[in-house]
């Protein structure tokens, strides 16, 4: 027999890669956690390709990743699910939804969720909450409206999960959040791109999103009978003004842009202080341009909460000790869904198999592209925006940043490109917001899936259009 050479070596660990990514998929798809079987996922591939590297790779990397990654941002996680659980319980989430209802009228239901998704979204309302939130008023207007319900994952996955999650400049979503650190920018970052990015998202996304609509009322298909998870009809209840309602959203969004000025000028490039402990304590050193965007968010966060327990504490307080026990709990599950999918990530980034993806990426020449590909190919691999992207930059930030300054490229640019190539192609049946919005509305991947995969193709093209843009008009 010839020789196994390191070449061919190469190809079977890509092979065993590819394995574990579809073992993922595939037990994901059939609805079982992620968190148990991210893991499971990895160290097989590295069972198949180095026994003896099974149990250094679990401590060393893939608990490594995932406890660095919480460390960083889940109280971006927890403060967004307190402040979407206390927008919920206070009655200021269906004030928006119905105010939105009159001004867009019940038979537009599918830009009325929408746009209900993009404000919460934009306002800092973490996407998972925003599906438990939104859902109940969604299936209500389909219901009504006799629109088929298995529309209605693909309805929120647009308002939540696509422009206003990482293209609208300023959102403090944690996928604007995360290039801040490796490009030295901030969540305004390339507004104009991102904006006209945004538009082109929510225009052909609607246009889809009805095109669904009319296909199946041509077919005579209605909302759908013998359905799981379906919410009591909403009746309405004395809600508060929608002004009131709007002001702790406005305000995250006003404040994190003020603490993303004041945070650098207040603490310097660094900022060093000594534990007042026995002993000679090294003293804690951190940069701040690398975590001043997420301070930011979380001051703006506290900022919302403190907004609505000020206007609504009544309202709220009877259910404060249970509610925010469900936010934390629900913080808990999709800080470790990412997490566990970013450990995932990080140990298939670590073996050989890996070089054969990161070769094919790193031969395409220009520097946005060049990006825009790997970003949203490793988010894919992951199943996670948030993941992939911390992934494709912590490996190759460097050599984006050097091919852009040698192009002229700005990094507002480079960051806002890895900002929304990040929410592309992530949305893959393992998802963890994906896995989450079809069982909040009872309906199987079969079943919607395959409009939330559109909604994702869409975003994905937006990532190129704002590349073409900013190549022919130089607009940033």
């Amino acid at each position: 027999m010839p020789a196994v050479v390191p070449e061919e070596i190469r190809r079977m660990s890509f092979l065993i890669v590819l394995a574990a990514l579809c073992f993922l998929m595939f037990v994901a798809y059939r609805g079982y956690s992620v968190i148990l079987f991210a893991p499971v996922a990895a160290l097989g591939a590295v069972l198949l390709t180095d026994p003896s590297l099974v149990a250094p790779m679990f401590t060393g990397l893939f608990m490594d990743k995932m406890v660095g990654f919480l460390k960083l941002y889940f109280p971006v996680f927890l403060l967004g699910a307190v402040f979407g659980k206390l927008i919920e319980i206070s009655g200021f989430s269906k004030s928006i939804v119905a105010a939105t209802l009159r001004v867009f009228g019940p038979e537009r239901a599918m830009l009325s969720i929408v746009t209900v998704c993009a404000l919460l979204t934009y306002g800092g309302v973490s996407l998972f909450v925003v599906v438990f939130a939104v859902y109940p008023f969604a299936a209500e207007l389909f219901r009504q409206n006799d629109i088929p319900k298995r529309l209605i994952p693909g309805t929120i996955a647009l308002g939540a999960f696509t422009f206003t999650m990482d293209a609208l400049p300023g959102t403090p979503q944690i996928q604007n959040i995360i290039p801040t650190a490796f490009f030295g920018t901030n969540t305004w970052a390339a507004p104009w791109l991102g904006t006209i990015g945004g538009i082109f998202i929510l225009t052909l996304g609607l246009a889809y999103l009805q095109w669904r609509r009319r296909a199946a009322l041509a077919k005579g298909e209605g909302y759908g009978d013998n359905l799981l998870n379906e919410p009591e009809p909403f009746r309405g209840t004395r809600l508060p003004h929608p002004a009131v309602a709007l002001l702790p959203l406005v305000l995250v969004g006003v404040a994190n842009k003020v603490f993303t000025v004041l945070i650098p000028q207040w603490y310097g490039a660094t900022h060093e202080f000594v534990p007042a402990v026995m002993g000679n304590a090294a003293p804690v050193v951190q940069e701040v341009p690398k975590i001043a965007a997420i301070w930011a968010v979380e001051g703006a966060l506290l900022v919302g909460i403190a907004t609505v327990l000020v206007f609504a504490w009544r309202s709220v307080a009877a259910l404060f000790a249970e509610g925010t026990k469900a936010a934390v709990g629900g913080s808990l599950l999709a800080s470790m869904n990412t997490a566990s999918e970013y450990g995932f990530g990080a140990v298939i980034a670590a073996l050989p198999g890996f070089l054969v993806v990161a070769n094919a990426l790193g031969s395409i020449p220009d520097p946005l592209i060049n990006e825009a590909i790997t970003v949203t190919a490793l988010a894919g691999i992951t199943g996670s925006a948030s993941g992939g992207m911390s992934i494709a930059l912590a490996a190759m930030s460097e050599t984006f940043i050097a091919n852009a300054n040698a192009a002229g490229i700005p990094m507002e640019v480079l960051h806002r490109v890895a900002s929304m190539a990040s929410g592309g192609m992530d949305t893959l049946p393992h998802n963890g917001a994906v896995i989450t919005l079809l069982a909040v509305t009872g309906l199987t991947h079969r079943q919607a899936y395959g409009d939330i995969f559109a909604i994702t193709v869409i975003k994905t093209l937006a990532v190129f259009l704002i590349i073409g843009v900013f190549y022919a008009f130089g607009i940033v």
